[in-house]
This record gives C-alpha cells, sequence and structure tokens, in this order.
C-alpha cells in the first residue's frame, strides 16, 4: 500500500506540475490534454483506494472527496436529460477541476507522509 500510495502522490504532483509548465508553454490545447491525463489518473486512483478501502472511512477527507466527485458525476450524468444543468455542470467542472486535482493531490501527499507514518516518527 505505501508504494502505490507514494507512486499515487508524486505521479499527481508531476503530473499537475509538467502539465502546468506545458500548457503555459504552449499556449494551445495542452491545458485540456493535461486535464484529461491528470483527471483520469486520479480517478484511477480513488477507485483503487475505494476498492482496498484506504482512508475512506466516515469523516475523512477523501470520503468528502469521493463523495463530491459522486454528486457531480450525478449532477453530470443528469445534465444529459436536462442540457442547462449540463451547461452548468460543465462550466463549474472547467474551473474547479484544477483546484480539485491539487486538493487530490495534496490529500494523496498527506495520507503518505502524515497520516502513514510510525508513531515515534513524529516526535522527531
Amino acid at each position: 500500500m505505501k508504494k502505490f500510495k507514494t507512486l499515487d502522490a508524486w505521479f499527481s504532483i508531476i503530473l499537475i506540475f509538467t502539465f502546468t509548465i506545458y500548457s503555459l508553454v504552449k499556449l494551445d490545447y495542452t491545458f485540456l490534454v493535461g486535464y484529461c491525463v491528470v483527471g483520469a489518473w486520479q480517478m484511477i486512483s480513488m477507485i483503487i483506494h475505494a476498492i482496498n478501502g484506504w482512508f475512506t472511512y466516515r469523516k475523512a477527507g477523501r470520503y468528502f472527496y469521493h463523495f463530491s466527485i459522486a454528486v457531480l458525476a450525478a449532477l453530470t450524468l443528469t445534465g444529459l436529460l436536462f442540457y442547462p444543468l449540463l451547461w452548468a455542470v460543465m462550466i463549474v467542472l472547467l474551473l474547479a477541476a484544477p483546484f480539485m486535482a491539487i486538493y487530490y493531490a495534496w490529500l494523496c501527499y498527506d495520507e503518505v507522509y502524515v497520516k502513514m507514518q510510525r508513531p515515534m516518527a513524529a516526535l522527531k
């Protein structure tokens, strides 16, 4: 678990940083490519965490994050029936997703380097 979570945290950070810099250099559609790549990686990570039950207990940050993503997914699917709702959800996702990706990367980093530390390591 620790190896995957460490890889997950650093891979998310590297993807966000790389696509941010690359998008600022290119100034073209690479922002959308990065948006999809980072989002896909984080969705895979969320599914793996949910299946294994890692840090998904009630009142955990990851639990609330997973719940908010489920609500957004439900709103998106409902928006397929009501197009004004779909447009509203897509605008919210376009603006909020970069911040959500940064929060998710921080959440992964926090779980690895704070919550998974041995009790004696916290005394240093």
